[in-house]
């Protein structure tokens, strides 16, 4: 491709890009219904500063991660949305490792632990997805399924664990209603990535399959109205 047609697309796509960030971008209602619906009633101005902060750290990545995806997948349908979901959170949680800069609130005094961010049920439904889909896969010799499945679950996995042992900042139940946040919709996203990519046959039998990671993805993802004891 000439080099014009080159500068003019990528043009073209950066625009649009722009367009979906300035659609995505949050603002407090955003923050407030984010930590209500996930266990936070009545949220103070700190903590929707808070969830308005961790919403931009994500949106901000969809729209160029959604324009450079498809054409490394050659796919534009489901495992776009899931792979931009994926690493867009993956880097938020990444950029939240840095400690804040300036006086801030510690959200608790012992560090967080995995079973006190995400309950045990969860963390099953994820490892069997996981592991059915990653052998299933092995034993028909789908060797490039099995490669994407398994970074799905390695990224989805990090993203928990980053989600967990990421600094404390701001309120404490605002701190963990993001952290549960995160783990879950990772796990979730991992369950229902796996359930697609370890049965594509396109039977009876995938179906139900796939079904049956919807249901489990519906089911991690679904906000809490209360916050783990733990907190």
């Amino acid at each position: 491709m000439p080099w014009d047609n080159v500068l003019g697309v990528a043009l073209i796509m950066g625009l649009f890009g722009l367009a979906i960030l300035i659609v995505l971008w949050p603002g407090k209602k955003h923050g407030k219904r984010l930590l209500t619906r996930w266990g936070v009633p009545d949220p103070d101005d700190g903590e929707v500063a808070l969830a308005v902060r961790y919403l931009k750290r994500r949106r901000l990545w969809y729209p160029w991660l959604f324009l450079g995806i498809p054409p490394l997948l050659d796919d534009g349908g489901a495992g776009t949305i899931v792979v931009t979901l994926l690493l867009g959170g993956l880097i938020a949680e990444l950029l939240a490792q840095r400690p804040a800069r300036g006086p801030r609130r510690e959200a608790v005094l012992a560090p967080r632990t995995l079973l006190g961010i995400v309950p045990v049920w969860v963390l099953v439904l994820g490892g069997l997805a996981a592991a059915g889909a990653l052998v299933h896969l092995g034993l028909t010799a789908q060797w490039k399924l099995l490669a994407v499945a398994a970074g799905t679950v390695v990224v989805s996995a990090a993203i928990t664990l980053l989600a967990v042992r990421r600094p404390a900042v701001g309120d404490p139940r605002a701190d963990l209603a993001l952290r549960c946040r995160s783990a879950r919709v990772a796990i979730g996203l991992g369950i229902g990535a796996c359930a697609a990519i370890g049965w594509p046959a396109g039977n009876f039998g995938s179906f139900l399959v796939v079904v049956a990671g919807l249901a489990a993805f519906l089911a991690v993802t679904a906000p809490v109205k209360r916050l783990p004891a733990a907190a």
